[in-house]
Protein backbone atom coordinates (compact mmCIF):
# COMPACT_ATOMS: atom_id res chain seq x y z
CA UNK A 1 0.00 0.00 0.00
CA UNK A 2 2.83 2.42 0.86
CA UNK A 3 4.42 1.77 -2.57
CA UNK A 4 1.04 2.49 -4.20
CA UNK A 5 0.81 5.82 -2.36
CA UNK A 6 4.24 6.84 -3.66
CA UNK A 7 3.06 6.16 -7.21
CA UNK A 8 -0.07 8.29 -6.68
CA UNK A 9 2.01 11.18 -5.33
CA UNK A 10 4.40 10.96 -8.27
CA UNK A 11 1.52 11.02 -10.74
CA UNK A 12 -0.01 14.04 -9.03
CA UNK A 13 3.32 15.90 -9.27
CA UNK A 14 3.56 15.12 -12.97
CA UNK A 15 -0.03 16.15 -13.65
CA UNK A 16 0.36 19.38 -11.70
CA UNK A 17 3.30 20.34 -13.93
CA UNK A 18 1.29 19.89 -17.14
CA UNK A 19 -0.57 22.64 -18.93
CA UNK A 20 -4.08 22.22 -20.32
CA UNK A 21 -2.63 21.15 -23.68
CA UNK A 22 -0.60 18.35 -22.12
CA UNK A 23 2.77 20.13 -22.32
CA UNK A 24 5.07 19.82 -19.32
CA UNK A 25 5.54 23.20 -17.66
CA UNK A 26 9.22 23.59 -16.89
CA UNK A 27 11.65 26.42 -16.25
CA UNK A 28 13.97 24.55 -18.64
CA UNK A 29 13.26 24.92 -22.34
CA UNK A 30 11.90 21.63 -23.64
CA UNK A 31 10.71 20.41 -27.02
CA UNK A 32 7.59 18.49 -27.87
CA UNK A 33 6.25 17.55 -31.30
CA UNK A 34 8.45 20.04 -33.14
CA UNK A 35 7.89 23.03 -30.84
CA UNK A 36 10.01 24.47 -28.01
CA UNK A 37 8.20 25.26 -24.78
CA UNK A 38 9.14 27.36 -21.80
CA UNK A 39 6.97 27.19 -18.70
CA UNK A 40 4.27 25.53 -20.78
CA UNK A 41 4.17 28.20 -23.50
CA UNK A 42 5.60 27.98 -27.04
CA UNK A 43 9.09 29.47 -27.23
CA UNK A 44 10.13 31.19 -30.47
CA UNK A 45 13.02 33.63 -30.58
CA UNK A 46 15.34 35.96 -32.42
CA UNK A 47 18.84 35.68 -31.03
CA UNK A 48 22.47 36.43 -31.75
CA UNK A 49 25.83 34.72 -31.84
CA UNK A 50 27.86 36.19 -28.99
CA UNK A 51 30.80 33.81 -28.77
CA UNK A 52 32.91 36.14 -26.62
CA UNK A 53 30.33 36.76 -23.87
CA UNK A 54 32.20 34.72 -21.22
CA UNK A 55 35.45 36.57 -22.01
CA UNK A 56 33.70 39.90 -21.42
CA UNK A 57 32.40 38.47 -18.14
CA UNK A 58 35.91 37.70 -16.90
CA UNK A 59 38.15 39.88 -14.72
CA UNK A 60 41.30 39.21 -16.73
CA UNK A 61 42.56 40.30 -20.14
CA UNK A 62 39.68 40.98 -22.48
CA UNK A 63 37.19 41.26 -19.63
CA UNK A 64 34.74 44.16 -19.62
CA UNK A 65 31.78 43.66 -17.32
CA UNK A 66 30.47 47.19 -17.87
CA UNK A 67 30.21 46.48 -21.58
CA UNK A 68 28.64 43.09 -20.89
CA UNK A 69 25.95 44.64 -18.66
CA UNK A 70 25.18 47.37 -21.20
CA UNK A 71 24.99 44.95 -24.11
CA UNK A 72 22.79 42.42 -22.34
CA UNK A 73 20.43 45.22 -21.29
CA UNK A 74 20.43 46.60 -24.84
CA UNK A 75 19.76 43.19 -26.41
CA UNK A 76 17.03 42.39 -23.91
CA UNK A 77 15.31 45.71 -24.68
CA UNK A 78 15.44 44.97 -28.42
CA UNK A 79 14.07 41.45 -28.00
CA UNK A 80 17.32 39.52 -28.49
CA UNK A 81 17.03 36.95 -25.72
CA UNK A 82 18.83 33.85 -26.99
CA UNK A 83 22.62 33.86 -27.32
CA UNK A 84 24.81 31.23 -28.92
CA UNK A 85 28.10 31.19 -27.04
CA UNK A 86 31.50 29.47 -27.11
CA UNK A 87 32.19 27.75 -23.77
CA UNK A 88 35.88 28.52 -24.28
CA UNK A 89 38.86 28.17 -26.59
CA UNK A 90 41.24 25.21 -26.43
CA UNK A 91 45.01 25.23 -26.33
CA UNK A 92 47.70 27.80 -25.61
CA UNK A 93 46.85 31.45 -26.16
CA UNK A 94 48.96 33.56 -28.45
CA UNK A 95 48.37 31.84 -31.79
CA UNK A 96 47.54 34.52 -34.32
CA UNK A 97 44.14 33.34 -35.47
CA UNK A 98 42.90 31.86 -32.20
CA UNK A 99 40.49 33.39 -29.74
CA UNK A 100 42.28 34.50 -26.61
CA UNK A 101 42.35 34.03 -23.67
CA UNK A 102 41.76 30.26 -23.83
CA UNK A 103 39.72 28.26 -21.34
CA UNK A 104 41.33 24.80 -21.64
CA UNK A 105 45.07 25.42 -21.75
CA UNK A 106 46.07 21.74 -21.81
CA UNK A 107 43.91 18.61 -21.49
CA UNK A 108 42.15 19.00 -18.15
CA UNK A 109 44.06 22.19 -17.25
CA UNK A 110 41.83 25.25 -17.13
CA UNK A 111 42.07 29.02 -17.00
CA UNK A 112 39.97 29.77 -13.93
CA UNK A 113 39.61 33.40 -14.99
CA UNK A 114 37.63 32.39 -18.07
CA UNK A 115 35.58 29.85 -16.13
CA UNK A 116 34.77 32.68 -13.70
CA UNK A 117 33.72 34.76 -16.71
CA UNK A 118 31.41 32.00 -17.93
CA UNK A 119 29.88 31.73 -14.46
CA UNK A 120 29.32 35.47 -14.34
CA UNK A 121 27.90 35.56 -17.87
CA UNK A 122 25.37 32.83 -17.11
CA UNK A 123 24.35 34.46 -13.83
CA UNK A 124 23.71 37.75 -15.68
CA UNK A 125 21.60 35.93 -18.27
CA UNK A 126 19.56 34.40 -15.47
CA UNK A 127 18.86 37.83 -13.99
CA UNK A 128 17.46 38.96 -17.35
CA UNK A 129 15.51 35.80 -18.23
CA UNK A 130 17.76 35.22 -21.22
CA UNK A 131 19.12 31.92 -22.51
CA UNK A 132 22.36 30.53 -23.92
CA UNK A 133 23.24 27.76 -26.33
CA UNK A 134 26.72 26.65 -25.25
CA UNK A 135 28.94 24.95 -27.81
CA UNK A 136 31.84 22.88 -26.53
CA UNK A 137 34.06 22.28 -29.57
CA UNK A 138 34.76 23.67 -33.04
CA UNK A 139 35.74 22.13 -36.36
CA UNK A 140 37.57 25.36 -37.24
CA UNK A 141 40.90 26.63 -36.03
CA UNK A 142 39.75 29.92 -34.52
CA UNK A 143 39.07 28.42 -31.09
CA UNK A 144 41.39 25.40 -31.21
CA UNK A 145 38.79 22.70 -31.62
CA UNK A 146 39.49 19.72 -33.89
CA UNK A 147 43.02 20.86 -34.65
CA UNK A 148 43.94 21.30 -31.00
CA UNK A 149 42.57 17.91 -29.98
CA UNK A 150 44.51 16.29 -32.83
CA UNK A 151 47.64 18.02 -31.56
CA UNK A 152 47.03 16.79 -28.02
CA UNK A 153 46.51 13.28 -29.38
CA UNK A 154 49.88 13.33 -31.13
CA UNK A 155 48.55 13.83 -34.66
CA UNK A 156 50.55 17.00 -35.32
CA UNK A 157 49.49 20.58 -35.96
CA UNK A 158 47.18 22.15 -38.48
CA UNK A 159 49.39 22.99 -41.50
CA UNK A 160 50.98 26.44 -41.19
CA UNK A 161 48.94 27.72 -44.13
CA UNK A 162 45.78 26.80 -42.19
CA UNK A 163 42.51 27.42 -43.98
CA UNK A 164 44.34 29.46 -46.62
CA UNK A 165 45.37 26.09 -48.05
CA UNK A 166 41.99 24.39 -47.92
CA UNK A 167 43.03 20.90 -49.15
CA UNK A 168 45.82 20.67 -46.57
CA UNK A 169 43.54 21.84 -43.80
CA UNK A 170 40.82 19.36 -44.73
CA UNK A 171 43.21 16.41 -44.94
CA UNK A 172 44.46 17.18 -41.46
CA UNK A 173 41.17 17.79 -39.61
CA UNK A 174 39.44 14.86 -41.36
CA UNK A 175 41.47 12.67 -38.99
CA UNK A 176 39.34 13.84 -36.08
CA UNK A 177 36.31 11.69 -36.96
CA UNK A 178 38.29 8.51 -36.26
CA UNK A 179 40.56 9.77 -33.47
CA UNK A 180 39.53 7.81 -30.38
CA UNK A 181 42.06 9.55 -28.14
CA UNK A 182 40.70 12.94 -29.29
CA UNK A 183 37.20 11.80 -28.39
CA UNK A 184 38.28 10.65 -24.94
CA UNK A 185 39.90 14.01 -24.23
CA UNK A 186 36.75 15.78 -25.41
CA UNK A 187 34.53 13.61 -23.22
CA UNK A 188 36.67 14.53 -20.23
CA UNK A 189 36.26 18.20 -21.10
CA UNK A 190 32.48 17.88 -21.41
CA UNK A 191 32.26 16.19 -18.02
CA UNK A 192 34.40 18.88 -16.40
CA UNK A 193 32.24 21.68 -17.82
CA UNK A 194 28.90 20.05 -17.06
CA UNK A 195 29.98 19.18 -13.51
CA UNK A 196 30.77 22.78 -12.65
CA UNK A 197 28.93 24.77 -9.98
CA UNK A 198 28.44 28.46 -10.82
CA UNK A 199 30.19 30.51 -8.12
CA UNK A 200 27.77 33.44 -8.57
CA UNK A 201 24.39 31.71 -8.75
CA UNK A 202 25.29 28.61 -6.73
CA UNK A 203 23.64 26.46 -9.40
CA UNK A 204 25.21 23.41 -10.95
CA UNK A 205 25.40 23.98 -14.66
CA UNK A 206 23.12 21.00 -15.21
CA UNK A 207 20.50 22.70 -12.99
CA UNK A 208 20.71 26.16 -14.60
CA UNK A 209 17.61 27.11 -16.67
CA UNK A 210 19.51 29.97 -18.34
CA UNK A 211 21.24 27.29 -20.43
CA UNK A 212 18.89 26.31 -23.24
CA UNK A 213 21.08 23.71 -24.89
CA UNK A 214 24.44 22.01 -24.85
CA UNK A 215 25.87 21.86 -28.34
CA UNK A 216 28.60 19.48 -29.48
CA UNK A 217 30.50 21.95 -31.61
CA UNK A 218 30.43 24.87 -33.95
CA UNK A 219 29.89 23.35 -37.40
CA UNK A 220 31.16 19.81 -36.80
CA UNK A 221 32.03 18.14 -40.11
CA UNK A 222 33.34 14.81 -41.33
CA UNK A 223 35.52 16.67 -43.88
CA UNK A 224 35.57 13.67 -46.24
CA UNK A 225 33.20 11.08 -47.67
CA UNK A 226 35.37 8.31 -46.26
CA UNK A 227 35.02 9.71 -42.73
CA UNK A 228 31.20 9.98 -42.75
CA UNK A 229 30.52 6.64 -40.99
CA UNK A 230 33.01 7.43 -38.23
CA UNK A 231 31.64 10.96 -37.95
CA UNK A 232 28.07 9.69 -37.53
CA UNK A 233 29.23 7.14 -34.94
CA UNK A 234 31.05 9.86 -32.99
CA UNK A 235 27.97 12.11 -32.97
CA UNK A 236 25.85 9.24 -31.65
CA UNK A 237 28.38 8.36 -28.96
CA UNK A 238 29.02 11.92 -27.79
CA UNK A 239 25.32 12.84 -27.52
CA UNK A 240 24.72 9.71 -25.44
CA UNK A 241 27.60 10.79 -23.20
CA UNK A 242 26.13 14.27 -22.82
CA UNK A 243 22.70 12.86 -22.00
CA UNK A 244 24.20 10.59 -19.34
CA UNK A 245 25.60 13.68 -17.62
CA UNK A 246 22.61 16.01 -17.98
CA UNK A 247 18.97 15.04 -18.41
CA UNK A 248 17.61 18.57 -17.91
CA UNK A 249 18.86 20.42 -20.96
CA UNK A 250 18.36 20.11 -24.68
CA UNK A 251 21.18 18.70 -26.78
CA UNK A 252 22.05 19.89 -30.29
CA UNK A 253 24.80 19.18 -32.79
CA UNK A 254 25.67 22.61 -34.27
CA UNK A 255 25.47 21.40 -37.87
CA UNK A 256 25.29 23.73 -40.87
CA UNK A 257 22.85 21.36 -42.58
CA UNK A 258 23.66 19.36 -45.68
CA UNK A 259 26.45 21.84 -46.45
CA UNK A 260 28.19 20.65 -43.28
CA UNK A 261 27.55 16.99 -44.10
CA UNK A 262 29.55 16.81 -47.33
CA UNK A 263 26.36 17.88 -49.17
CA UNK A 264 24.73 14.66 -47.94
CA UNK A 265 21.19 15.33 -46.70
CA UNK A 266 20.84 11.69 -45.68
CA UNK A 267 23.80 12.05 -43.32
CA UNK A 268 22.21 15.17 -41.84
CA UNK A 269 19.01 13.21 -41.29
CA UNK A 270 20.86 10.29 -39.76
CA UNK A 271 22.72 12.30 -37.13
CA UNK A 272 19.62 14.33 -36.16
CA UNK A 273 17.29 11.32 -35.95
CA UNK A 274 19.02 10.05 -32.82
CA UNK A 275 16.82 10.25 -29.73
CA UNK A 276 19.47 12.19 -27.79
CA UNK A 277 19.41 15.03 -30.33
CA UNK A 278 16.50 17.32 -29.46
CA UNK A 279 16.44 19.66 -32.43
CA UNK A 280 17.96 20.40 -35.83
CA UNK A 281 20.31 23.27 -36.62
CA UNK A 282 21.05 25.10 -39.82
CA UNK A 283 23.67 27.68 -40.91
CA UNK A 284 23.48 29.80 -44.05
CA UNK A 285 26.40 31.72 -45.57
CA UNK A 286 25.46 33.40 -48.88
CA UNK A 287 28.88 35.00 -49.40
CA UNK A 288 30.93 31.92 -48.49
CA UNK A 289 28.72 29.74 -50.67
CA UNK A 290 28.93 32.14 -53.66
CA UNK A 291 25.25 33.01 -53.57
CA UNK A 292 26.01 36.72 -53.90
CA UNK A 293 28.30 38.83 -56.07
CA UNK A 294 30.48 40.76 -53.62
CA UNK A 295 30.98 43.45 -56.25
CA UNK A 296 27.21 43.97 -56.46
CA UNK A 297 25.82 42.90 -53.09
CA UNK A 298 22.51 44.87 -53.06
CA UNK A 299 21.77 43.74 -56.62
CA UNK A 300 22.27 40.07 -55.78
CA UNK A 301 20.49 39.86 -52.42
CA UNK A 302 17.27 38.50 -53.95
CA UNK A 303 19.19 35.58 -55.45
CA UNK A 304 20.63 34.86 -52.01
CA UNK A 305 17.14 34.96 -50.49
CA UNK A 306 15.76 32.52 -53.05
CA UNK A 307 18.62 30.07 -52.52
CA UNK A 308 18.31 30.44 -48.76
CA UNK A 309 14.60 29.69 -48.78
CA UNK A 310 15.16 26.58 -50.89
CA UNK A 311 17.94 25.41 -48.55
CA UNK A 312 15.81 26.01 -45.46
CA UNK A 313 12.82 24.21 -47.03
CA UNK A 314 14.86 21.03 -47.58
CA UNK A 315 15.70 20.90 -43.88
CA UNK A 316 12.24 21.96 -42.68
CA UNK A 317 10.87 18.88 -44.42
CA UNK A 318 13.18 16.69 -42.34
CA UNK A 319 12.33 18.55 -39.13
CA UNK A 320 8.64 17.92 -39.72
CA UNK A 321 9.35 14.28 -40.48
CA UNK A 322 11.25 13.90 -37.20
CA UNK A 323 8.83 16.16 -35.26
CA UNK A 324 11.73 18.20 -33.95
CA UNK A 325 12.27 21.99 -33.99
CA UNK A 326 14.74 23.63 -36.38
CA UNK A 327 16.89 26.64 -35.48
CA UNK A 328 18.62 28.78 -38.14
CA UNK A 329 21.42 29.44 -35.69
CA UNK A 330 23.99 31.08 -37.95
CA UNK A 331 23.52 33.40 -40.90
CA UNK A 332 25.80 36.22 -41.89
CA UNK A 333 25.73 38.91 -44.53
CA UNK A 334 28.31 41.61 -45.36
CA UNK A 335 27.76 45.34 -45.62
CA UNK A 336 26.60 46.79 -48.95
CA UNK A 337 30.04 47.61 -50.34
CA UNK A 338 31.88 44.81 -48.58
CA UNK A 339 33.66 47.23 -46.29
CA UNK A 340 34.45 46.51 -42.67
CA UNK A 341 33.70 49.96 -41.28
CA UNK A 342 30.48 51.28 -39.83
CA UNK A 343 30.13 54.03 -42.45
CA UNK A 344 29.17 51.43 -45.06
CA UNK A 345 25.40 50.95 -45.38
CA UNK A 346 23.62 47.67 -44.65
CA UNK A 347 20.53 47.85 -46.85
CA UNK A 348 21.10 44.40 -48.39
CA UNK A 349 21.85 42.81 -45.03
CA UNK A 350 18.67 44.28 -43.56
CA UNK A 351 16.71 42.86 -46.49
CA UNK A 352 18.32 39.45 -46.05
CA UNK A 353 17.75 39.38 -42.29
CA UNK A 354 14.14 40.43 -42.76
CA UNK A 355 13.54 37.35 -44.89
CA UNK A 356 14.97 35.05 -42.20
CA UNK A 357 12.88 36.76 -39.54
CA UNK A 358 9.76 36.33 -41.67
CA UNK A 359 10.42 32.59 -41.86
CA UNK A 360 10.52 32.47 -38.05
CA UNK A 361 7.46 34.72 -37.73
CA UNK A 362 5.39 32.59 -40.10
CA UNK A 363 6.42 29.49 -38.17
CA UNK A 364 5.45 31.18 -34.90
CA UNK A 365 2.05 32.11 -36.25
CA UNK A 366 1.40 28.60 -37.54
CA UNK A 367 3.18 26.81 -34.65
CA UNK A 368 5.51 25.14 -37.12
CA UNK A 369 9.06 23.82 -36.70
CA UNK A 370 11.30 26.86 -37.38
CA UNK A 371 11.70 27.79 -33.74
CA UNK A 372 14.14 30.66 -33.94
CA UNK A 373 17.30 32.14 -35.36
CA UNK A 374 20.65 33.53 -34.19
CA UNK A 375 22.30 36.00 -36.55
CA UNK A 376 26.10 36.05 -36.91
CA UNK A 377 27.14 38.04 -35.12
CA UNK A 378 26.81 40.58 -32.34
CA UNK A 379 29.31 43.44 -32.54
CA UNK A 380 27.31 45.71 -30.26
CA UNK A 381 29.29 48.44 -28.54
CA UNK A 382 32.60 47.11 -29.86
CA UNK A 383 34.41 48.91 -32.65
CA UNK A 384 36.97 47.47 -35.08
CA UNK A 385 40.40 48.90 -34.38
CA UNK A 386 42.42 46.93 -36.95
CA UNK A 387 41.51 44.97 -40.06
CA UNK A 388 42.40 41.79 -38.15
CA UNK A 389 42.11 41.49 -34.37
CA UNK A 390 45.11 42.50 -32.27
CA UNK A 391 45.45 42.11 -28.48
CA UNK A 392 43.50 43.73 -26.83
CA UNK A 393 41.19 45.29 -29.36
CA UNK A 394 37.46 45.29 -28.75
CA UNK A 395 35.81 41.95 -29.42
CA UNK A 396 33.30 42.14 -32.23
CA UNK A 397 31.36 39.33 -33.90
CA UNK A 398 34.15 38.34 -36.27
CA UNK A 399 36.78 35.99 -34.79
CA UNK A 400 40.47 36.81 -35.07
CA UNK A 401 41.03 35.10 -38.42
CA UNK A 402 38.40 37.27 -40.16
CA UNK A 403 38.30 40.95 -41.00
CA UNK A 404 36.87 42.80 -38.03
CA UNK A 405 33.44 44.11 -38.94
CA UNK A 406 32.96 41.64 -41.80
CA UNK A 407 29.66 40.23 -40.48
CA UNK A 408 29.17 42.12 -37.21
CA UNK A 409 25.97 43.91 -36.23
CA UNK A 410 26.77 47.05 -34.26
CA UNK A 411 24.47 48.98 -31.95
CA UNK A 412 24.18 51.88 -34.41
CA UNK A 413 23.32 49.75 -37.48
CA UNK A 414 19.85 50.03 -39.00
CA UNK A 415 19.69 46.24 -38.62
CA UNK A 416 18.86 46.78 -34.94
CA UNK A 417 15.51 48.33 -35.89
CA UNK A 418 14.70 45.36 -38.14
CA UNK A 419 15.54 42.94 -35.32
CA UNK A 420 13.46 44.86 -32.79
CA UNK A 421 10.46 45.00 -35.12
CA UNK A 422 10.30 41.26 -35.63
CA UNK A 423 11.20 40.36 -32.06
CA UNK A 424 8.25 42.41 -30.85
CA UNK A 425 5.92 40.46 -33.17
CA UNK A 426 7.17 37.19 -31.66
CA UNK A 427 6.17 38.45 -28.21
CA UNK A 428 2.57 39.17 -29.22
Amino acid sequence: MQHFNYIIVALLVILSSCTSNGVISSSFIIQQDGVFYKEGKPYYFIGANYWYGPILGSLGQGGNRDRLHSELDFMKAKGITNLRVLVGADGPSGQKVKVRPSLQLEPGVYNDTIFDGLDYFLSELGKRDMHAVLYLNNSWEWSGGYGQYLNWAGKGDVPPAGVQDWPSFVRHVAQYADCDSCHTLFKNHIKHVMSRVNIYSGLRYIDDPSIMSWQIANEPRAFSDDAKPQFAAWIKDITAWMRSLDNNHLISIGSEGSWGCEMDLELFEEIHSDSNVDYLTLHVWPKNWSWIDIEHIPESVEVAIEKTNNYVADHVALAKKMKKPLVIEEFGFPRDNHKYTLDDSVWARDRYYENIFNLVLFSFQSKSVIAGCNFWAWGGLGRPENVFWEPWDDYVGDPAQEEQGLNSVFDTDSTIDVISKYASMLRQ
